[in-house]
């Protein structure tokens, strides 16, 4: 895994050494070398076909254009931490985090793996539902902004999101940290666990 991403590291470095382009250029993936590279990295970690190499990194394909645009801004400001993710935020250009994301939500959410159980429903979870509406699939908010799927995502990375709102590591979201820091982890783990196998 680590020769992958020093692998992909080494693309970015290499897109990053080519002549600057203009700013009025929007580029586009499937024609542009450069930026190509740069989301080449992308999936080093998120995944070819949005099969993330490991369970704690997030699936990205298919979330909602907005909510992916907020997240890349959050890693860019520093108001949402990840030492990988803020070192690629800031490779991009502002147009070319629009055009990312717009390339990851434009993309299919993964099949869900054959075998996937299925839990009951934990008592609490219709918390989630006021923002991430009833199937969990995530919501397109009036205000513009956006709440992301959680049905689906792996257990290991929502227990984990789950677990730095509640004890304010991800500061990115007050309305997270202060309704996961009023739930106890061993229910933030049962919720993760129902998530995971929708």
């Amino acid at each position: 895994m680590r020769t992958r991403i020093v692998f992909g590291v080494l693309v970015v470095v290499a897109a990053l050494a080519a002549p600057a382009r203009t700013a009025e250029v929007i580029p586009d993936p499937s024609t542009d070398r450069e930026f190509s590279a740069k989301l080449s990295v992308c999936t080093e970690c998120h995944g070819v076909n949005g099969m993330r190499i490991n369970a704690t990194i997030p699936m990205i394909w298919g979330l909602q254009e907005n909510y992916l645009v907020k997240q890349l801004h959050d890693f860019e400001s520093g108001d949402r931490n990840d030492e990988v993710m803020s070192w690629i935020v800031k490779t991009l250009t502002r147009q070319e985090l629009g055009v990312a994301a717009a390339y990851f939500a434009k993309q299919k959410w993964p099949a869900r793996s054959a075998g996937a159980a299925s839990t009951p429903p934990p008592p609490g979870i219709a918390v989630c539902q006021a923002c991430h509406e009833t199937d969990f699939l995530g919501a397109r908010q009036a205000e513009g902004m956006a709440t992301p799927r959680l049905a689906g995502q792996s257990y290991e990375y929502l227990v984990e999101a789950m677990r730095r709102f509640a004890e304010g590591e991800r500061k990115n979201n007050v309305t997270m940290m202060k309704m996961m820091a009023a739930i106890p982890p061993a229910d933030r783990e049962a919720m993760a666990r129902y998530l995971s196998g929708l």
